[in-house]
């Protein structure tokens, strides 16, 4: 009886013939991966190439199309669809014009408005110093009256002369003695312990601080015949310093008016 050997050759045979074909397709695939990941410069040009070819063949549709709209108008037409866009162009124009206009015109009232608010305010902290509403300090003089050594009392004569004319020599803001500001209103009253002004008894001596221009404070003190003449006249003393800050602290309630009335 023959023997029979297993012919192993003929049974690794469809195997290895199975590889190189698997080679070949996992070899494909990483051929088109790397194709699709990595393109060469010949494969970056053709893309580009078909890309515009694409969007050449896209417009030229839609431009055919255009044309075709338009091409299918009567020539009455076409002059009526340019007249409705020179119209729309001519309103589109005069909205511009009238906003621009209304802007410079905003632009215009808003500066003038600015500008009466700072006049207007300006003028309140002015008139709220002249009213002695509000403390103040500046450059000035400030003034000292003694009664004489022999005990006479300060008039209150050359004391009111003496304030006036501190006033029309540019005075912007009085006090006596530290306690009183001096406004329009004020009133100065005399008895025999000294003077009071609007209310407030005072005693001697007399310490008068004045914001202003000093040069002109002074000469209003010392011309012939003026406030210092009149105080030594009556025995009292009048000096002064020219002092580079004054500090006027005290205020005073504006007054009401009981008949004058503000024009409308």
């Amino acid at each position: 009886m023959p023997d029979r050997t297993p012919d192993l050759g003929s049974d690794r045979a469809p195997e290895e013939r199975s590889w190189p074909e698997v080679d070949r397709r996992q070899d494909g695939r990483s051929r088109l991966w790397h194709a699709l990941t990595k393109p060469s410069r010949g494969q970056v040009v053709v893309g580009v190439l078909l890309a515009l070819v694409g969007f050449a063949a896209v417009t030229q549709v839609r431009t055919n199309t255009v044309d075709s709209t338009y091409a299918g108008l009567r020539e009455q037409d076409l002059i009526d669809i340019l007249n409705d866009l020179a119209g729309t162009t001519q309103r589109t124009e005069s909205e511009i014009q009238r906003l621009e206009e209304r802007r410079d015109d905003l632009q215009s009232d808003t500066s003038a408005r600015q500008a009466a608010l700072d006049e207007a305010r300006q003028r309140t902290q002015v008139l709220s110093v002249l009213a002695g509403t509000v403390p103040v300090s500046g450059s000035g003089i400030t003034i000292r009256i003694e009664e004489g050594e022999d005990g006479e009392p300060v008039q209150v004569g050359p004391f009111i002369d003496m304030v006036q004319a501190l006033r029309t020599a540019g005075a912007e803001a009085l006090q006596v003695n530290g306690k009183v500001r001096v406004v329009a209103q004020t009133a100065f009253e005399q008895d025999s312990r000294g003077l009071t002004v609007d209310g407030t008894p005072l005693s001697p001596p007399y310490t008068v601080d004045v914001i202003g221009p000093p040069t002109a404070l002074i000469s209003a003190l010392r011309f012939p015949d003026g406030p210092q003449d009149q105080f030594e006249d009556d025995g009292a003393e009048l000096s002064f310093d020219e002092v580079t800050t004054v500090e006027v602290d005290t205020t005073t309630d504006p007054a009401d008016a009981d008949v004058a009335q503000p024009q409308q």
